[in-house]
């Protein structure tokens, strides 16, 4: 196992990554292209190779030079840092390579100087909300957006 930093050349390996990682959450909440064409599952390469600007670290979690997590850093200022897209291939969860770009980010924004992460996530995923919780971060707000089918839940991670 290798945690590597990626350049758009890993871009459609990574892509598809996110895809798969997202579309179970899409399953579990019937969400479609038609109700939630924003969602994760959906994304097209162009508009991740579009997210490819100063302030942007993307990761790569490898097992025998597949790409089978990744995860996104990016760089809001003021030392804080939104992590995004923190996906592990279906068949690769509880197993522990989530926590593992977790830790890894963490110690990445120390390195990058920053003092907090932030995230956003379905809010009702409870699980996934309590696994972030177990694993140092706090609930600070929900939001509603007319164009979501699901409250947006924020927290964020004090390093």
């Amino acid at each position: 196992m290798k945690i590597k930093s990626l350049s758009l050349g890993h871009l459609p390996e990574y892509a598809e990554v996110v895809r798969q990682s997202f579309a179970t959450s899409a399953r579990d909440y019937c969400l479609t292209r038609e109700n939630c064409p924003d969602h994760w599952s959906f994304i097209t390469n162009d508009k991740l190779s579009n997210k490819f600007t100063d302030g942007y670290y993307p990761f790569g979690l490898f097992i025998d030079n597949k790409i089978i997590g990744f995860v996104a850093l990016s760089d809001k200022g003021e030392g804080v840092y939104e992590m995004n897209t923190l996906s592990i291939l279906p068949e690769y969860r509880h197993l522990g390579y989530g926590k593992t770009l977790l830790d890894y980010c963490k110690n990445k924004c120390v390195e990058f100087g920053g003092n907090k992460i932030v995230i956003s996530l379905a809010d009702t995923d409870n699980v996934l909300k309590q696994w972030y919780i177990a694993n140092g971060f706090v609930h600070t707000g929900t939001k509603k957006f007319e164009n979501l089918p699901l409250p947006v839940g924020y927290m964020e991670y004090i390093v």
